[in-house]
């Protein structure tokens, strides 16, 4: 029998599942996928915050349960910081490694031998001494107890109070008479016998017992001190391969691991020879001071001082209490205890604010809230020996965030370095509207009357944040605090260095805001620059460019108009408004301050296009261009190098040096192509300063101030100039590397008539010292495009300086008689007129 046909012609279906059986449909669930996604995206901040808070929760447990075994292994590490330095000195003498290592180590260990033999002696004899001083002690405590009850000085109002306290608590009080005392009291009941006291006497322990007990207590510690000598020997035979298992380890870029490591081991290879040599200094004149005094065992309190100042903080304080207490108990009198107390407070103050900032400076690079918490976190975790060893652990903690991304918090929070530079500290004041600390840290930023250099580098870069965030995060609050604020600061600046007007002398220049209201504070400050270097210059406010707008402007007069704009995008702008100020006054410069302009604004092809005279893009830069076009004479021209104390000295030890000789050509070319390769600049040279000229004696490569292939490049015999006019002479006579990043736009040197026309924008050069200190010369690097040096990059040009003249002195000590110097064809000593020495 056939099924029906409804049956049979009728498809079977699944059970219908939708909406309303709570599951969602596949339309559904494409309709919910990019809500879905973007939930999930906004849940990554929070996922990865709490994922590093676990992962420092497991850091920090692990940390406190393996402190066992990573206490000795850390302090291992930080001897092994302390004795490779000798390990690798007994290397280069010709020692192979492993028996360098056993030297150092027994040397080590003798010397802690030594050391305990002779504080042991000193402590016996202390300990036989202080039997004949109970007397002493016994009457000075009788005599203290006697102060202490005596009467006070505010015991009459102590007494006043407690009587008026007794009179407000006292309440009457009805006897009650107990029940069955009566009758207690008349029965011929017998009293009880008092109880007899009995008294236990534990036998003493035999010297067996004690033995086993003092070796029961010191059985941890010389475990800990054998597993650290240990680990010691070990580390110092295999630092090569701990280092490269280390850099495995690290991961990422070779650049950053080695850097890392470099920078943890400097700073705390350089700490400890530090500590060492203030504790040195600390416990000699203690031992000293206190056999003058007449404390005994002025060796041991010395050496203890020493020692504990190892134990931040608190191991100072435990040090002064020995001394202290034993000239309590030798001196009958207080005059020893006083004289002890002063002792003290002399080393520490002297130590404290004279000796370690002179030593340390920025040697661990951590700041002193991030060692107080430190010092306390890892006391914490591993005890007193943790509290000795936070300062190194903290050093490595900070170098790893400065050179791991993920870690930079663990720099900014432990650092010393400022966590906000200066512009962005002035910007954020202004936001919160704290418009009186903005101005006093601007006005520390200028020293010595140096508008110019904080309008350039703080004031328009507080400018440059304010027109970033206009649009973005900043609210409409923000914008008028800045405003406000700035234009206050401004006025506090004028106020405080005033233009020196000439009266009756009209304005040379105008300087406008092109749009925002940041573009006239902008223009404000170029005018007070302006007219702080004797080029008298007037603000003008932001108004749109229509010729309404130009034709109200009043320019008679005026040379050089300067639009200030801080938009990104101001070629419409700017384009009109060239044209049209032109075609009402043609005889008018115009200068555009692109404050934000991108590259490609700046080439002569932009300018021209834009129809103005000349681009800038910062206040010294618009100052130098603007003086340049009307013919302004700035106050400063520009700054010629001096001549140093005890030059003839200097002279003479320059033609004692070798450094003449024709044969250190060779040498200073080597050098110089070195440089010019580690450095990636097209040249670099060996200049020697001579009594009035500059004598550029090696060279590596050439600058083409233009693309054209054509025109003629700069070579090293081109830089030979009067020593007036040179850079390398600014740092002959300073004595110290010096890093221009851009010649052009610096006031030293912009106007210098022996750079201009070169197209030289970048130097940087380290003196040349001789062993007697005299700087003879530079190695510097030249450039014809701005650019800047890291601190490792001026460290590293000063060590290839140094390299040059120790190679220089042993080259000298083979050749003998120096060969005459030949005469070096240089340029006459120019007259250089209007020159005005800076400071």
């Amino acid at each position: 029998m056939s099924p029906p046909t409804s049956m049979a012609n009728t498809p079977a279906r699944e059970p219908s599942v939708g909406p309303e059986h709570g599951a969602p449909t596949s339309a559904a669930l494409d309709s919910n996928a990019p809500s879905t996604t973007l939930a999930l995206v906004s849940l990554v901040p929070e996922l990865r915050t709490m994922a590093g808070a676990v992962t420092a929760a497991v850091v920090i447990g692990a940390l406190y349960f393996g402190r066992d075994i990573l206490m000795p292994l850390a302090l291992a590490f930080l001897l092994g910081f302390v004795l490779d330095p000798l390990v690798m000195r007994l290397k280069r003498l010709g020692l192979p490694r492993a028996p360098a290592v056993i030297l150092v180590v027994l040397l080590a260990l003798g010397a802690i031998g030594v050391a305990g033999l002779l504080l042991g002696n000193q402590v016996s004899t202390l300990s036989a001494e202080l039997p004949t001083y109970q007397n002493n002690i016994k009457t000075k405590l009788s005599d203290l107890r006697a102060r202490a009850s005596g009467p006070g000085m505010f015991d009459g109002v102590i007494k006043t109070f407690d009587t008026f306290k007794k009179e407000v608590e006292q309440t009457p009080q009805v006897a009650v008479p107990r029940a069955g005392a009566r009758g207690a009291a008349g029965s011929g009941a017998s009293e009880p016998a008092p109880a007899q006291a009995v008294q236990l006497v534990e036998k003493a322990p035999s010297s067996f017992q004690q033995g086993i007990s003092l070796l029961e207590v010191a059985s941890a510690p010389l475990a800990t001190a054998g597993i650290v000598l240990v680990f010691v020997v070990l580390i110092l035979l295999d630092r090569l391969d701990l280092r490269d298992r280390l850099v495995r380890l690290w991961g990422g870029s070779l650049h950053r691991s080695t850097d890392a490591m470099d920078e943890a081991g400097q700073r705390i290879s350089k700490y400890l020879t530090m500590q060492l040599v203030v504790n040195f200094s600390y416990g000699v004149p203690m031992a000293l001071g206190l056999w003058g005094i007449g404390v005994p065992g002025a060796i041991l309190w010395g050496a203890v001082a020493a020692v504990m100042r190892f134990v931040p903080y608190v191991g100072p304080m435990i040090s002064a209490v020995f001394p202290i207490v034993l000239a309590f108990a030798v001196d009958p009198g207080w005059s020893m205890v006083l004289w002890t107390v002063g002792l003290i407070i002399a080393l520490e103050m002297l130590s404290n604010n004279v000796i370690e900032p002179w030593l340390y400076g920025a040697s661990t690079g951590l700041s002193a809230m991030s060692l107080m918490v430190a010092a306390t976190f890892w006391t914490a975790l591993w005890g007193p020996l943790g509290l000795i060893m936070s300062t190194p652990l903290t050093v490595c903690l900070m170098v790893i965030g400065r050179h791991l991304p993920r870690l930079r918090f663990l720099d900014v929070l432990l650092g010393s370095q400022p966590a906000l530079d200066s512009p962005t500290r002035i910007y954020q004041r202004l936001i919160a509207d704290d418009v009186e600390e903005a101005i006093e840290l601007a006005s520390d930023q200028v020293v010595d009357g140096n508008v110019l250099g904080f309008y350039n580098e703080t004031g328009l870069q507080v400018l440059r944040m304010a027109s970033s965030d206009h649009a973005s995060v900043a609210r409409a609050e923000h914008r008028h605090r800045v405003v406000i604020g700035i234009e206050a600061l401004i006025d506090e600046m004028r106020e405080l260095h005033p233009e020196p007007h000439a009266a009756g002398v009209p304005a040379a220049v105008v300087c406008i805001g092109g749009k925002w209201e940041v573009d006239t504070l902008a223009a404000r400050m170029l005018a007070h620059a302006l007219s702080m270097q004797g080029c008298i210059a007037l603000p003008h406010g932001a108004g749109a460019v229509t010729a309404d707008f130009i034709a109200g402007l009043d320019l008679s007069g005026v040379q050089c108009v300067c639009l200030s704009y801080f938009s990104p995008d101001p070629q419409v702008s700017a384009r009109h408004f060239c044209r049209r100020l032109k075609r009402r006054w043609p005889g008018t410069r115009v200068v555009l301050g692109l404050w934000n302009a991108p590259p490609e604004l700046l080439g002569e092809e932009a300018i021209r296009s834009l129809g103005a005279d000349g681009v800038v893009t910062s206040i010294g830069e618009a100052v130098v261009a603007i003086s340049a076009l009307t013919g302004a004479q700035l106050a400063e021209g520009f700054m010629q190098a001096a001549s140093p104390e005890a030059d003839v000295d200097r002279l003479r030890a320059l033609r004692a040096s070798g450094a003449l000789d024709p044969r250190a050509k060779e040498l200073f070319d080597a050098t110089t192509q070195r440089a010019a390769d580690v450095f990636d600049v097209p040249m670099a040279m060996v200049s020697l300063i001579e009594e009035s000229t500059q004598e550029v004696r090696g060279a590596y490569g050439q600058l083409r101030a233009s693309d054209d292939p054509d025109s003629a490049p700069l070579r090293g015999d081109d830089l030979s100039m009067p020593r007036e006019l040179s850079m390398c002479g600014h740092v002959v006579a300073n004595a110290q590397t010096l890093v221009v990043p851009d010649v052009s736009r610096d006031l030293r040197f912009a106007g210098n008539p022996a750079l201009q026309g070169k197209g030289l924008r970048f130097y940087a050069g380290a003196p040349l010292r001789d062993p007697g200190g005299h700087v003879l010369g530079t190695l510097c690097l030249l450039d014809v495009e701005p650019r800047a040096l890291s601190q490792s990059e001026v460290r590293l040009l000063e060590a290839m300086a140094k390299d040059l003249m120790q190679a220089l002195q042993t080259s000298a000590a083979q050749w003998g008689e120096m060969v005459p110097a030949p005469a070096v064809a240089g340029p006459p000593s120019a007259t250089v007129g209007q020159l005005v020495p800076s400071a």
